[in-house]
């Protein structure tokens, strides 16, 4: 490979072409960029001649170049092919000291390289400073240094070798027996360099143990010189990849709050922008689970390298780049650098044996190192299938060869380091990938089978298992670097392959995978911080949550591991994982009642959590099923006044008010809330979240004062009995802030709720979802208050929305409908369109077309129609929000009044002012019963009314209205108020619907 690169400076000098071995790139790129600055004109050849090929022709070729030749000496450039010592000395002598004016070299290594490089009277830069390079390089080339002095290296040219970029994280320890692959490296750089900015994204494709991890490995050790920021992480789990983004920030130097919501927030819209650094590099290693962790991708003016196996990737807007098994001559040379003792013949056949497959070359090339065994009898062996023994044999779904190398693999650690299997069995109950070993140290030596106890309690034992495993590629020990005020931080982090985890679990018979997988089932539990609700100690919880499903929690009948699975749910919902949450609350519905039965206590903890989770995603049917299951059951079982059946009624209204059903579930609210009041009294924080629930339910049927009342009492009481702090506290904030913005009490609102959105960030951190809720809520009283510039605001609280959550969350919904109103508002008229019809069509297809956040959202969509002038369209879908909303609601909820409120202006613009005017008298009359004489809705209808009379000619009644209806808008929203304004300018006023989610 040539690759020419033309001088930017102005003084032209001799040519130089640069021949280095593709591990030495960086130092290519480097010694490139500093001959470049003297003036000379540069061209880099990587030095990887051809099998058949000599060393002789190889350098005869490289003469062909104009100018000086320049090679970097390392060792890897004399171990391609590989080649002996004896063949290189041969062709220097032959090529290079006849030709001593064409070849110069620097060296990099201080290894012993073969005795004729003498001839090439190399400069060292191994060890030393980049300035000092520099000067040892130019003296060899002999150029005298003219360019003009930097301050500082330039921040778009490539880094000195031995200087780290300034952000660098998690990336594995270099693989210095790496082989080949060397031009698919060249096409993974050119790739993400010729991409548009924001879709520099490639995904390498392989299947397991094909050696994507360790290309990705290399490719950042190989181009890292040209990244400000390299960040490694484990991908496989959601939450592992959230966590491992969210460390990201104060390595940026981000200031944020401590939870890592927060910081995975700003992390990806510092990305985004490309501040503080544009040249960053994003590794998401195992990224199988393409749905959950997409949404995660980031965009901006870096690179995003993904290793998977999943196909899915490329409805992603990420190139797929296939990664094969090695070519038979990459086997060749991998196999006699893992063992020195094989020559070519063995390792050819050793490669055919094992099908190229670059993870099973390493380990049985490792192991065959230390082996007296001949590759002939070893091929045997895999040809036989024996030495397979009981306990040791691996999964049948693999190929033979798999099967049967493996199961030699582990009976050689069996003989010569058997703690080392005790280890690798735990190890296989934990996910694969990252796994925190020292859970199991941490235990105490009376939870431990026998046979674990010397292991545990020995840390020599400990040690050398861990290092034979190491030695074998059976694990790899994981950089994984975590602040000291991280909860849950610290080492004893190995990282172990899938093929191998699966391999080896599926591999053990039941009896030992039982008792293996309790160990690590109490490992976990007793590493459970046991407070789901402090959001300090979420990153523990998302170190733990990735490995139940693997060591097969809901298999356990052990109360501590049984809590574990519903803190981890609890957790899951406070936090926003709501994907994961529920994955787990499924699968463990289903073990739970085959294990303990349909009716045991455990059931109803579940349900609890479980439909909280449903409510979130907005499943209220299923939520439904299961609260009024919960709820039958209990009360036959145990009467009115029961603590569980309470707590399973809060369910079953909350699942009946995200169905539109508020009526009954009020009066499930209100009953819920005297049972409490009775049972713990007034103060108890169960009393109390039913308290905040009934309002809730009063607030959706349109009862706003005494939805007031309730939140105002709880919010006092939660204030003194809690914390100001407390995230329940904060929520009694924003329900009361709600309530005041919903009575129209704009200035009273944005002054609560800006303080709170600002606490919120504090404490729950920038993404979790009541934050996101409170937010909305503030800007949306700004808005209401007569802020105008919310239309950017609310954007860009859109897309964090639809990113944490995705599209059709209930939350993103809500934030969505509003934002349609917002740009309809500003003229942004096809936006408004597409996002609001986009809502109603999400809202049909989970509630169905009767709901009326479906009929609400038809009527905003009616709007837009008539802003772009299409009247009679946007009369039809009005008159049909109307006519939907009273059917769902009843004539008098706040709702419907505000859909007449719309209808009125189509009616009048349609020429019907006699329905116009009888529509606003009725719906003035109305909005003064439900929300008062002084609400701004009643104004606006009056306000509306008096537009309809002046077009029936009946001026002197509809000055006197209109005289009245600005006056009183004037004192209690101010004369400079934009409803004021344009009530005085005679602009016709309109309602928006907001959905609402509790």
């Amino acid at each position: 490979m040539t690759v020419v690169r033309k001088s930017t400076a102005t003084a032209e000098r001799q040519p130089v072409t640069i021949s280095f071995a593709g591990f030495n790139r960086a130092w290519a790129a480097w010694i490139g960029n500093r001959l470049e600055r003297q003036g000379h004109r540069v061209s880099f050849a990587r030095f990887d001649p051809p099998p058949g090929t000599t060393i002789e022709q190889a350098l005869e070729d490289l003469m062909l170049a104009e100018g000086r030749i320049l090679i970097i000496l390392s060792d890897w450039y004399f171990q391609l092919g590989p080649r002996t010592h004896e063949e290189w000395n041969k062709a220097l002598r032959t090529v290079v000291a006849t030709n001593p004016d064409r070849f110069a070299a620097v060296s990099v290594t201080n290894a012993a390289l073969p005795t004729a490089t003498a001839a090439l009277s190399a400069s060292s830069l191994w060890g030393i400073g980049a300035h000092e390079a520099e000067r040892r390089l130019l003296a060899r080339i002999g150029t005298a240094d003219t360019a003009p002095p930097e301050e500082t290296p330039a921040r778009g040219g490539p880094r000195f070798p031995y200087d780290q970029p300034r952000v660098w994280g998690g990336v594995p320890r270099r693989n210095i027996r790496f082989t080949g692959r060397e031009n698919l490296l060249g096409d993974i750089y050119h790739r993400l360099q010729q991409a548009e900015q924001g879709a520099a994204v490639v995904t390498l494709l392989g299947m397991s143990g094909v050696g994507k991890t360790q290309i990705a490995a290399e490719y950042v050790y190989r181009f890292g010189s040209e990244y400000d920021a390299v960040w490694w992480v484990p991908a496989d789990q959601r939450g592992t990849l959230r966590q491992r983004l969210a460390e990201l920030a104060p390595a940026l130097g981000l200031t944020t709050g401590p939870e890592y919501g927060e910081r995975l927030r700003a992390v990806l819209d510092a990305l985004r922008r490309g501040t503080p650094y544009s040249r960053w590099l994003l590794v998401l290693d195992g990224a199988d689970q393409v749905g959950d962790i997409a949404d995660l991708l980031p965009s901006g003016p870096g690179h995003v390298l993904i290793t998977s196996q999943n196909r899915a990737w490329g409805e992603h807007n990420t190139a797929l780049m296939e990664i094969p098994v090695y070519t038979r001559d990459e086997s060749i040379a991998f196999v006699r650098r893992r063992a020195a003792r094989l020559d070519v013949s063995d390792a050819n056949r050793l490669a055919e044996a094992l099908e190229d497959l670059p993870l099973l070359l390493d380990q049985t090339a490792g192991w065959l190192s230390d082996s007296t065994m001949s590759v002939d009898e070893y091929i045997g062996l895999l040809i036989t299938g024996s030495n397979a023994e009981a306990g040791l044999r691996v999964a049948a779904d693999f190929p033979m060869t798999f099967q049967t190398a493996w199961s030699i693999l582990l009976n050689q650690l069996r003989d010569t380091e058997p703690a080392s299997i005790e280890l690798l069995r735990l190890c296989v109950f934990f996910a694969p990938g990252p796994i925190p070993v020292r859970l199991l140290r941490e235990l105490p030596l009376r939870d431990l089978p026998e046979q674990l106890v010397g292991l545990m309690n020995d840390p020599l034992r400990w040690n050398d298992a861990t290092a034979k495993l190491v030695q074998y590629s059976v694990v790899r020990r994981e950089s994984h670097d975590v602040g000291v005020d991280e909860p849950g931080g610290g080492s004893d982090i190995l990282h172990m392959h899938r093929m191998v985890h699966q391999t080896v679990r599926d591999g053990m018979p039941e009896a030992v995978r039982a008792e293996y997988a309790g160990v690590v089932r109490r490992a976990l539990a007793a590493a459970d911080p046991g407070r789901p609700t402090d959001t300090r100690l979420w990153p523990r919880y998302a170190e733990l949550t990735p490995h139940l499903k693997a060591a097969g929690v809901l298999e356990s009948t052990d109360p501590d591991v049984q809590q574990l699975v519903l803190n981890s749910l609890r957790y899951m919902y406070l936090s926003g994982e709501y994907k994961s949450g529920l994955k787990l609350a499924q699968r463990a519905m289903v073990a739970w009642r085959e294990l303990l039965g349909e009716l045991h206590p455990r059931i109803w903890d579940l349900s609890h959590h479980y439909t909280n989770l449903l409510h979130s995603t907005g499943d209220y049917v299923k939520a439904e099923a299961i609260s009024r299951a919960a709820v039958d059951h209990l009360r036959e079982e145990r009467g009115q006044q029961d603590l569980d059946l309470l707590r399973a009624a809060s369910g079953l209204a909350a699942s009946l008010r995200g169905l539109a059903r508020y009526d009954e579930a009020y009066e499930v609210s209100r009953l819920v809330l005297e049972g409490y009041l009775e049972l713990v009294g007034v103060r108890d924080s169960r009393t109390l979240s039913a308290r905040s629930n009934l309002a809730v339910s009063l607030r959706l049927l349109g009862r706003y004062e005494e939805a007031l009342d309730l939140d105002r009492e709880t919010l006092d009481i939660r204030r003194e009995a809690l914390r100001p702090l407390h995230n329940w506290t904060l929520m009694s904030e924003n329900n009361y802030a709600y309530d005041l913005r919903l009575l129209g009490r704009y200035d009273e609102a944005v002054s609560v709720q800006d303080r709170s959105v600002r606490t919120h960030r504090d404490v729950m951190g920038a993404d979790n979802p009541q934050t996101l809720r409170a937010e909305h809520n503030l800007v949306m009283g700004q808005y209401r208050a007569g802020d105008r510039r919310s239309q950017a605001v609310l954007a860009r609280l859109l897309e964090r929305v639809e990113r944490v959550l995705g599209e059709s969350d209930p939350l993103t919904l809500m934030v969505a409908a509003t934002y349609s109103c917002v740009a309809r508002e500003h003229g942004d008229l096809d936006r408004a369109r597409a996002i609001g019809e986009a809502v109603t069509r999400r809202y049909t297809a989970t509630l169905g077309a009767a709901h009326p956040y479906v009929v609400g959202t038809l009527g905003n969509n009616g709007l837009v129609l008539r802003a772009a002038g299409e009247r009679d369209q946007a009369r039809e879908l009005v008159e049909e929000s109307l006519a939907g909303m009273v059917e769902a609601v009843g004539p008098d909820h706040p709702w419907t009044l505000g859909c007449a409120l719309n209808a009125t202006a189509t009616r009048n613009f349609s020429g019907d002012p006699e329905a116009a005017a009888e529509l606003s008298r009725d719906t003035a009359t109305r909005s003064a019963s439900v929300l008062g004489a002084r609400h701004p809705l009643t104004l606006s209808a009056r306000v509306a009314l008096a537009a309809d009379l002046r077009a029936l000619r009946k001026r002197q009644e509809a000055e006197k209205v209109e005289e009245e209806a600005i006056a009183t808008l004037g004192t209690t929203l101010g004369t400079q108020h934009i409803h004021t304004v344009s009530a005085r300018s005679r602009t016709r006023p309109y309602w928006d619907f907001e959905p609402h989610v509790s």
